[in-house]
């Protein structure tokens, strides 16, 4: 599968994004909290890498400066192919600088980036639905509506597996 940078959020954050996944859950809308292995955490992606080795990932990536945590705030939603949805955020330039280090770190690695988090193609979000129904995505969106706006504080970062969820933290937030 694949090996993702992520940013992860405070307590109260992490627990309003699990209460929207409930929420779909509750409506027979698949979500992260049922997919695959169900280890998943709400998260942000800096870098999701899908040809990659830990140990060079982690070589290029810890020595990052850290930038420290950081608000992240959202105030919509995406639709995205195949049934996807996601919490839109809104990331200042230097959010998005720092995203364009990581990802450049994770290719140094030899990693093979994922072509939606090449620099100038990022699209920060939060993944809400895996496989919604063209008719469920009202659904979402009332679900969305509903949490809107939301603050999460990111407060640590880590390199994820998602196909197992195995989770390797990060001493800096890069």
């Amino acid at each position: 599968m694949s090996l993702a940078v992520c940013l992860l959020f405070d307590r109260e954050g992490d627990h309003a994004i699990r209460e929207i996944w409930t929420r779909l859950e509750d409506e027979g809308i698949p979500t992260l909290l049922t997919h695959t292995h169900g280890r998943h955490r709400p998260h942000l992606s800096y870098a999701v890498a899908v040809r990659w080795d830990l140990i060079r990932i982690r070589e290029q990536v810890e020595p990052l400066p850290d930038a420290g945590p950081f608000p992240l705030e959202f105030h919509g939603m995406l639709a995205f192919s195949r049934g996807r949805a996601a919490l839109a955020a809104s990331v200042s330039a230097a959010v998005a600088l720092r995203q364009e280090s990581v990802s450049t770190s994770v290719s140094a690695a030899g990693a093979e980036l994922h072509r939606h988090y090449a620099p100038g193609r990022w699209i920060p979000h939060v993944s809400l639905a895996t496989r919604a129904k063209e008719s469920q995505l009202p659904l979402v969106a009332r679900a969305v509506s509903d949490a809107l706006p939301l603050t999460v504080q990111v407060v640590r970062a880590a390199l994820i597996d998602s196909s197992t969820g195995d989770i390797w933290g990060l001493d800096t937030i890069p």
